[in-house]
């Protein structure tokens, strides 16, 4: 059985009923146009691509993922292995589509196929195989387990995430899912890829839209996950509740008729006579998931409501 230590995580509880909410309003929208849809998931799959490969260094920029994706360009200076990494990725998320359905029950054997095209063409001889021997990352804060026992420390992960017997909500059993599956580190490579494609089959089985953790939050998603080692989840929690939201914006903004109040940068919000905070601050409340924001590259957006509302409720606690 795995334990963690959950304290303090109550604090989040609000942006938990905002998701809720608001996964409430798409689901009452479904079925959604099929142009609607498709177009929203070619995109995510983009930014999702263009990300996670990021991420693990990949230099193709978001235009140059595209243009090798959606118009099968080579770009000059850049090396087989990216083109490939980028190729694969997208083969990954094409099969983990086929996948997802309410009744989906989480199998090792899928997120062996995960990683089998993750590292087709780039790796073939470990693409799909767990490790047989010892690994070290740099920059992290802990030794992965010993290879004998990877196999069994996956299956157990799994029977974890499949019985949930915390009743942990999606979010939060997706967060621990994601960590307990890089400290496992199942793969000599590719395993930061497969751990963000594995942890959104958990979200997206239940209706809600793939987390895309950004290349500009790498700094920051690194050292959530540290933190994780060490048993405290916040940063990593906050982290996919914020990424988990962002996609929610997205679907939302694109329904038919819809008329959400537009997001804008912070310092478009804080010009306005009426909002007292500067930027810096109300940057901060987004940072720290006390409003409605999402991020946007290296920008923060938010709505006038959401600092509104966020003003009234300081002055009915004081």
């Amino acid at each position: 059985m795995w334990e963690f230590e959950l304290n303090n995580l109550e604090e989040f509880q609000p942006q938990i009923q905002r998701l809720s909410e608001k996964k409430a309003k798409l689901d009452g929208s479904r079925p959604l146009p099929s142009s609607a849809l498709n177009r929203i998931k070619t995109d995510l799959s983009l930014e999702w691509t263009y990300n996670s490969n990021s991420i693990e260094g990949n230099t193709l920029t978001l235009k140059e993922t595209q243009m090798v994706l959606q118009e099968g360009i080579t770009v000059k200076g850049k090396s087989l292995r990216e083109h490939f990494e980028v190729y694969n990725h997208e083969k990954a998320i094409d099969y983990l589509y086929t996948l997802v359905k309410e009744s989906y029950i989480l199998r090792s054997i899928d997120i062996l196929s995960l990683h089998g095209y993750i590292l087709r063409s780039i790796e073939d001889e470990y693409a799909g195989r767990l490790r047989n021997g010892g690994v070290r990352i740099v920059g992290a804060n802990f030794t992965p387990p010993n290879a004998k026992k990877v196999s069994h420390l996956l299956d157990e992960l799994i029977e974890f995430v499949n019985d949930n017997p915390l009743g942990l909500n999606d979010i939060l059993l997706a967060t621990i899912f994601h960590h307990k599956l890089v400290w496992i580190h199942p793969f000599f490579d590719g395993n930061g890829r497969t751990v963000r494609l594995a942890m959104n089959l958990l979200l997206m089985r239940k209706g809600l839209p793939p987390a895309i953790i950004l290349k500009n939050d790498t700094k920051k998603y690194y050292e959530a996950l540290n933190q994780a080692n060490n048993g405290n989840y916040s940063k990593l929690y906050l982290l996919m509740i914020q990424a988990t939201e962002r996609s929610l914006n997205i679907y939302i903004n694109a329904l038919p008729g819809h008329s959400y109040e537009d997001y804008e940068p912070i310092s478009f919000i804080v010009s306005e006579p009426d909002v007292p905070y500067g930027q810096e601050y109300v940057s901060l409340l987004a940072r720290q998931g006390k409003i409605d924001a999402y991020k946007e590259g290296k920008d923060w957006l938010t709505t006038k409501t959401a600092v509104k509302d966020y003003i009234q409720n300081r002055k009915r606690k004081r």
